[in-house]
């Protein structure tokens, strides 16, 4: 069993237009709406690639029974933690040529008793985990250290845990020594200070986190596919689309995919093989965090993997 703490769930709205026209009055020729949050990406995303997971996250009265039943369907075990107020409400809207804007609500300011309770149900599902995957950014009222405390606990439990957070809470992260952790282009360049945008600068940002004791450290440069270190070589892994519907959710997918890999045992750069795939699957999809299985697989042979930098050889 795999658990994510993907704590701040959302309701997601995805909005198609032709031109996105800032200060005019549009029409959407379509709007879906359907449970979101970076959490519930990377969950269901585990179940549809076959591997039995749990979510632990926020959810109100009025949307209770809908991200319950969302998550039945995919195959995910919600343990909901009600609040009194209202969950995020995050809008994406999608223009002709692809171009997404994303404005991302805050969420409500959490009490002390419903911060409680998520971190006691997220230890009541632990003690039936064999990984812990923490995703997303925390809920208003949580310290930003919160996360770097859960991946301490878990590794005196003997658990791996995978991490995807950003700013301070990823900062305090990395000295927890987590399994994994995965910023992109631009939480990476926030975390060490220097752009994160070449081959040659991920590398240096792999080794540092490495030699802060992150086992598998590894970042998504976009376009140019993701770098991953695994203490003697550094991997590229990438896989050119002819098609992108819908990228947004692509770096939950990829996380999701490292997860499974990480509980199926596989070699390094087969982890990042099958990562790229399920970010790729996301991308050509039209709903946001999800994948196919079918699709994901189609693509794994397509995904090119690549030792850049080989081990140094001893004398």
């Amino acid at each position: 069993m795999i658990t994510v703490g993907g704590f701040n769930t959302a309701i997601d709205r995805l909005v198609t237009l032709d031109v996105l026209q800032p200060g005019a009055v549009q029409r959407a020729s379509t709007v879906q709406s359907y449970p979101g949050g970076k959490g519930v990406h990377v969950a269901q995303t585990i179940a549809a690639l076959g591997e039995p997971v749990q979510l632990v996250g926020l959810v109100d009265a009025p949307h209770r029974n809908v991200v319950t039943r969302r998550m039945s369907e995919r195959g995910v075990l919600f343990h909901g933690v009600e609040m009194g107020e209202g969950l995020r409400q995050c809008l994406a809207l999608r223009e002709r040529d692809g171009r997404m804007t994303e404005v991302l609500d805050p969420g409500p300011m959490l009490t002390t008793a419903t911060r409680d309770q998520l971190l006691r149900t997220l230890e009541r599902a632990l003690d039936s985990s064999e990984a812990l995957v923490l995703s997303g950014s925390l809920p208003r009222g949580f310290e930003s250290d919160t996360y770097a405390k859960i991946v301490r606990h878990a590794a005196s439990l003997g658990m791996a845990c995978l991490v995807d957070a950003s700013g301070e809470t990823l900062r305090q992260v990395v000295d927890a020594r987590p399994c994994v952790i995965k910023p992109n282009r631009d939480e990476a360049g926030q975390l060490v200070g220097y752009p994160v945008d070449t081959p040659a600068q991920a590398e240096t940002l792999l080794r540092e986190l490495y030699a802060r004791g992150v086992v598998r450290p590894l970042v998504t440069l976009g376009e140019q596919g993701a770098f991953g270190f695994d203490g003697e070589s550094v991997w590229h892994a990438s896989l050119a689309l002819e098609r992108s519907m819908n990228a947004v959710g692509s770096g939950d997918c990829f996380l999701a995919g490292m997860a499974v890999a990480y509980q199926r045992g596989l070699a390094f750069d087969e982890s990042l093989r099958l990562a790229v795939a399920c970010g790729a699957a996301n991308a050509m999809g039209e709903e946001t965090g999800f994948v196919e299985r079918s699709l994901v697989q189609s693509l794994l042979p397509k995904v090119r993997v690549q030792r850049i930098v080989a081990p140094a050889r001893r004398a």
